[in-house]
């Protein structure tokens, strides 16, 4: 144990800034036994983390802490107490405690949190709710509570968040679509989620992507769309597309008398791999 070790221990105090006297506490029997320590594993100290390590510690004591004055050891006992004796902790005045509770309580019994107050309490309510219920979430005034709802939401739900305000969302949305919905995306005002719609988007509908004014998303379509359809990237104003399109373009015998035109360069001959080379001898 450091010095600094030894000062914390020192100077533990209680929710209400006492000084932590063990031989004042209800589990001086526990102290005894190595199962808490002052300044690390205590459940009268101020700090969280070391409320969480007692309970952690002493799991059956988590239920007599539910109605605790301070609400980190609410908070914390919630996280290990039978789910049985949690519902009235979603009336807590504290949301940190209201949101443990809506993480730990069955779906069906936390539906009124998705209405909550308190940010944290929403958020933790999209993230145990499925299907319909999920619907007042996805309007939230919060983005974060939108983005949580989204990357679970059942898949034929997502159409409804395509324009949402915040280009984060619409990129998880983007990512999780079902790809023939993504048509209507590839005129978003946010490169990053055309990005993500060059990557997903059906083959036959990447054409719509084909004069992106953002390079990333050119360069996306280059990679994936079909090679007949690459010659309008052949005079791109990045390089690096054309070359793309180019290299791709080449590779396909039946594409370079069209390529040879474009360029201007004679056609290459291509030997196909397919022909027996004594045959050819022969002829």
């Amino acid at each position: 144990m450091t010095i600094a070790d030894d000062d914390d221990i020192e100077r533990a105090l209680d929710w209400r800034g006492k000084v932590i006297r063990c031989r004042e506490c209800d589990h001086s029997a526990l102290n005894r036994e190595g199962l808490c320590a002052k300044g690390k594993s205590c459940i009268r100290d101020r700090r969280a983390r070391r409320v969480d390590r007692f309970l952690r510690e002493n799991l059956t004591l988590a239920d007599s802490y539910l109605d605790h004055p301070y609400f980190e050891v609410r908070a914390c006992a919630a996280q290990y107490a039978s789910v049985f004796h949690l519902p009235p902790l979603l009336d807590d005045p504290e949301p940190e405690v209201r949101a443990v509770t809506t993480m730990r309580l069955p779906a069906d019994r936390i539906r009124q949190m998705a209405f909550d107050e308190d940010t944290r309490v929403r958020v933790a309510a999209a993230a145990r709710l499925q299907g319909l219920d999920l619907m007042p979430l996805i309007s939230d005034a919060e983005y974060m509570v939108r983005i949580t709802a989204v990357r679970k939401m059942p898949v034929e739900m997502l159409p409804l968040v395509r324009h949402d305000p915040d280009p984060e969302v619409r990129t998880w949305v983007a990512r999780r679509i079902d790809p023939r919905a993504l048509a209507d995306m590839t005129f978003d005002s946010d490169a990053m989620v055309r990005c993500e719609v060059a990557t997903r988007i059906p083959m036959d509908q990447l054409p719509l992507l084909l004069r992106d004014s953002d390079m990333r998303v050119r360069f996306t379509v280059a990679e994936r769309i079909a090679e007949e359809e690459l010659f309008a990237l052949l005079d791109d104003d990045e390089p690096i597309i054309r070359e793309l399109a180019h290299e791709r373009i080449a590779k396909v015998p039946a594409l370079a008398t069209r390529l040879a035109r474009h360029s201007g360069k004679p056609a290459l001959s291509v030997v196909s791999n397919d022909v027996d080379p004594h045959e050819e001898s022969k002829s």
